[in-house]
């Protein structure tokens, strides 16, 4: 795998495992704010980011050699409110800047298991952002957001809210492969 593409995908596998566990952090905190539907997107959104790190990991299997990993983002839990403005800021960064670059750099050095990989993910985070924003504009009107059950596929990490489809729009995974968070 080329440098530049071994180099992006630890920046994302970063990022996406300090996603992971912050969002576990803000689900527990949603939880006792009485936030019940916010803890499970989080929950659920989490569950998405483990699946990203570990795709992002798995493409970088047979590259040798010890790594500094850095990701930025935001750190510490505060109100819940403030939480989901945190959660927004750190999809959006993905969406509009790390994401769409990252799958530049992997397309011109012809990484196609990184195209697919970032790609997928970059699927998944618009599903986040807007599932929070949702979830904020509730929670700053003192409810707790309306939500539906949430579906994770357990291949690529798209988020969907609703019936589970047959198969997943994103990588065409198996109904079965969705993990539920009711």
């Amino acid at each position: 795998m080329k440098e530049m593409t071994a180099a992006n995908l630890r920046s994302s596998y970063g990022g996406e495992s300090m996603a992971h566990m912050r969002y576990k952090v803000w689900a527990d905190k949603a939880e006792k704010d009485g936030f019940p539907n916010v803890a499970r997107l989080f929950n659920a959104v989490s569950h998405s980011e483990h699946v990203h790190a570990w795709n992002h990991f798995s493409r970088l299997r047979g590259v040798p050699g010890d790594f500094q990993v850095v990701a930025g983002a935001v750190f510490g839990a505060g109100a819940t409110a403030d939480n989901l403005a945190g959660a927004m800021g750190g999809e959006w960064s993905e969406i509009e800047e790390m994401y769409p670059m990252y799958i530049t750099v992997a397309e011109a050095q012809g990484e196609e298991g990184a195209v697919r990989s970032m790609s997928n993910a970059l699927a998944a985070e618009k599903t986040h952002h807007a599932l929070y924003a949702r979830a904020k504009t509730a929670v700053e009107a003192g409810a707790d957001a309306e939500l539906g059950v949430i579906h994770v596929c357990d291949m690529c990490g798209a988020t969907m809210e609703g019936d589970a489809p047959d198969n997943c729009p994103v990588c065409g995974a198996l109904k079965e492969f969705f993990i539920t968070f009711a």
